[in-house]
């Protein structure tokens, strides 16, 4: 009768296990010799984070409660009557609506230009580098200089597109003193100065794509428009997801520079400027009228804009965001 022997494998394979584990410890107390070591080390970031980030915001958050002129120098608490007065203003309600339209114009238009032209780079032609280069350019330019640009060119008497449709058609638009048009040439201004941003990030998500997947679809004959919607668009669902928070944040924040320069705001259209965004509200009570506890509640209540809107972002469009290929 034969009697098995145990097998030194199991035994062998255990003692691996715990001198890993007992290796992996002593690596970590070798990174980190004392409690207090981590936290000297952020203890620079933080204290950048609590100089310009969270003591300017708790400043800010303390102002929106006082009504104060820092000009004349006064404060006076307040309570919340600037955020009631602001909620029940006809130009804060005016200045909201078109932040919004302008935002989603943005948002829209500079999302599906930038997929189309990604998906023109990725294909394989000659001189692509270099076009791909060219795309991503003006996101190098600062807002001001994009707006600078944008102006001259636009520019009624001397701008190059009124000498173009003059020629051409006979037609030479007052483009910043017609409500419609200056509102839609800050429009296309911020699209046009995004667009780089989002290239980038598309191009990069299109080139990783699995080639198998696409090259099974053409074998069973699909489309290249079927392959697109049903292949390729929900592949670049989490890019298009993260791409769509920032480009909301870019809208609302980064619109100052570019109506600064081209419009200040203006011109008039019913209770307020037509390219007057919150932002840019925000600037002109308190840097020209010098209602810094007014300008204090219009960030508070843009904090709060966005928070509402990334939350809506993430519960209605992270359902359909796919993660695998």
């Amino acid at each position: 009768m034969q009697t098995s022997t145990p097998s030194p494998a199991k035994p062998r394979a255990r003692r691996a296990v715990r001198v890993r584990a007992a290796d992996a410890a002593r690596a970590d107390s070798a990174v980190f010799r004392g409690r207090w070591l981590p936290w000297l080390f952020l203890l620079p970031t933080l204290l950048v984070l609590a100089l310009f980030l969270y003591y300017p915001a708790a400043q800010t958050l303390q102002l929106s409660v006082f009504r104060s002129n820092i000009v004349l120098g006064t404060e006076q608490f307040v309570g919340l009557e600037n955020f009631a007065e602001l909620l029940s203003s006809p130009v804060y309600h005016q200045v909201l609506l078109q932040t919004l339209v302008y935002c989603t114009l943005v948002v829209v238009l500079g999302l599906g230009i930038a997929l189309g032209l990604a998906w023109l780079a990725s294909r394989p032609i000659r001189g692509g580098r270099f076009y791909r280069l060219m795309l991503i350019y003006p996101y190098a330019l600062s807002p001001a200089i994009a707006g600078t640009l944008w102006l001259f060119l636009f520019n009624p008497e001397i701008g190059l597109v009124n000498q173009v449709l003059q020629s051409v058609a006979g037609l030479k638009p007052r483009w910043l003193d017609d409500p419609i048009l200056a509102f839609g040439l800050v429009t296309l201004a911020a699209v046009w100065k995004g667009l780089g941003y989002n290239v980038v990030f598309y191009l990069a998500a299109i080139q990783n794509l699995p080639r198998e997947v696409m090259e099974a679809a053409e074998i069973d004959g699909a489309t290249p428009v079927q392959s697109f919607w049903r292949i390729t668009w929900p592949l670049l669902s989490p890019m298009t997801f993260f791409l769509l928070a920032t480009n909301v944040v870019y809208a609302l924040f980064d619109s100052f520079g570019l109506v600064d320069i081209l419009t200040k705001g203006g011109p008039v259209y019913g209770q307020a400027g037509i390219t007057t965004f919150l932002v840019y509200q925000l600037y002109l009570d308190g840097f020209t009228n010098f209602k810094t506890g007014l300008a204090a509640t219009q960030a508070v209540l843009m904090l709060l804009l966005v928070g509402a809107v990334t939350a809506l972002q993430f519960r209605l469009g992270g359902r359909k965001v796919h993660y695998g290929a």
